[in-house]
């Protein structure tokens, strides 16, 4: 049986590597403090927090969120425009997340593009908290992940953000907010 079961334990690491090869890279220590003097000479330190939601592009915002109100019965906020990231966005609280409704806002929108590909919508991106987005930024290059921006910006929330290229995330665009 003990065979058996590290013949899969290797399958599932060479799938994992596979996935995400940007992202196969020794690693010697586990990420458990956020104090950058506790490893000396050991490089940044940052910690991933909660999904704090997982956004859906939608070509009518006003009948997705009349689905997930009147429908399903979740707590929905009102449109709110963000004229500097070309979106329109809703937030659906779900009690231990969020769901962020993405619509298009003028035709530049990075969401317009999306809707072309995926008319009916779709999972646009997943956010994720971070204890330290700076430190983040300067590991995750160091690691050579693409970064979308060439700095943090200013997100839905209020918070430091930055996306990451979904080529180097599992095909999954990921986006980072500053706890």
């Amino acid at each position: 049986m003990l065979p058996k079961m590290a013949r899969m334990l290797k399958l599932a690491a060479a799938n994992a590597v596979v996935l995400f090869p940007r992202l196969w890279t020794p690693v010697s220590t586990v990420r458990t403090s956020t104090s950058l003097s506790s490893r000396p000479g050991a490089g940044p330190v940052w910690n991933l927090g909660r999904l704090n939601h997982v956004a859906i592009a939608v070509p009518d915002l006003e009948k997705a969120r009349a689905f997930y109100k009147n429908v399903l019965g979740a707590e929905v906020g009102e449109p709110v425009p963000l004229p500097e990231h070309g979106v329109s966005v809703v937030f659906v609280n779900l009690g231990n997340t969020k769901m962020e409704l993405l619509h298009p806002l003028g035709s530049d929108s990075p969401i317009a593009g999306f809707l072309k590909k995926n008319k009916a919508g779709g999972m646009h991106h997943v956010c994720i908290e971070v204890d330290n987005i700076n430190v983040a930024v300067m590991d995750l290059k160091e690691k050579k992940i693409r970064i979308l921006s060439e700095e943090v910006k200013i997100g839905a929330h209020g918070k430091p953000v930055i996306f990451l290229h979904p080529s180097d995330c599992g095909g999954v665009l990921v986006e980072l907010e500053q706890a």
